[in-house]
């Protein structure tokens, strides 16, 4: 293409207030900039700027081609992230920050010993995602917000909620419940509600509460013995098994599943086929056994 140089610079122009800013942008002059932008003027036969004051504004002809530009230099970016990708031949994977750091990290190296050459990248993030940026190939979500993305859908496994306790602070509150300090997360303040409301005990949410920013620290703060979290079942099974927390009341179906989402491929990745069936089958058996899970309540 013919003056791609001016086309890149106009792209950075259009999308900054001045020719001074697009030059700090691009690392040269502001007459360098001014230069490229009557190239393309001149090329095109159309006026893609005008002045007002110390700024620039697009012309009727500049915000249609700044569309173009973007679509184009977008594509452009995720070609090069694509590139990067196979590379590096890594898997890079989005996932919720308490399911990363409470169930998917502590499982990694059983993938590993599957196959030993993988390298996969773990990145943590909640709620909309852009696949194919920073070559990001797939992500793990909950399923409780609209996707902005036509993206493949896999459900990987139905969510199970319950409360759950240490041990020793069970044994202090069992025998009157109006004793229970909730422990909310930011992130889902509606989780306690949600769950009463399906359990039919409506009389917990005048308890007393404390809030925290993320699950990660209502868990570690139920293990320390400060009060009652709300689990979904992956991110307590490890402490549930080791004795840390328990479930007295078991676990309910919340309406809610863990979702993969992926792009349609034209080609076979055999890496990410690969996690994909480990991920599937070991978040598959993570579901909660009442019978086990599920202590006396006397």
């Amino acid at each position: 293409m013919r003056h791609l140089k001016a086309f890149h610079v106009f792209h950075v122009a259009a999308s900054s207030s001045s020719y001074s800013e697009a030059a700090d942008k691009l690392c040269i002059t502001h007459g360098a900039v001014s230069k490229q932008i009557k190239v393309l003027e001149s090329y095109l036969s159309q006026p893609l700027f005008y002045k007002k004051g110390r700024h620039v504004y697009l012309t009727q002809e500049g915000e249609v081609l700044k569309k173009y530009t973007t679509q184009a230099f977008d594509a452009l970016d995720e070609g090069i992230d694509k590139l990067t990708l196979v590379r590096n031949k890594c898997l890079e994977v989005s996932c919720e920050p308490t399911l990363t750091m409470r169930w998917l990290m502590p499982r990694l190296s059983d993938f590993y010993s599957q196959v030993p050459n993988a390298d996969v990248r773990l990145s943590t993030a909640g709620g909309p995602v852009t696949l194919g940026v920073n070559a990001l190939s797939l992500a793990i979500r909950r399923d409780d917000f609209e996707l902005l993305h036509d993206y493949k859908r896999t459900k990987l496994v139905d969510e199970w909620v319950g409360p759950v306790f240490a041990p020793d602070y069970w044994q202090q509150v069992k025998g009157d419940l109006s004793k229970v300090r909730l422990l909310h997360s930011e992130t889902r303040p509606q989780a306690w509600a949600s769950w009463c409301q399906s359990a039919g005990k409506m009389g917990l949410l005048d308890n007393s509460s404390q809030s925290f920013a993320h699950f990660y620290f209502c868990f570690q703060a139920a293990v320390d013995g400060l009060g009652a979290a709300l689990g979904s079942y992956p991110l307590v099974a490890d402490d549930l098994k080791r004795g840390n927390l328990i479930a007295p009341f078991g676990f309910l179906l919340s309406g809610h599943s863990y979702m993969l989402l992926s792009q349609e491929k034209t080609s076979d990745d055999q890496l990410e086929q690969r996690f994909i069936h480990w991920l599937q089958g070991n978040l598959q058996r993570c579901v909660p056994n009442q019978a086990c899970d599920e202590q006396s309540l006397d």
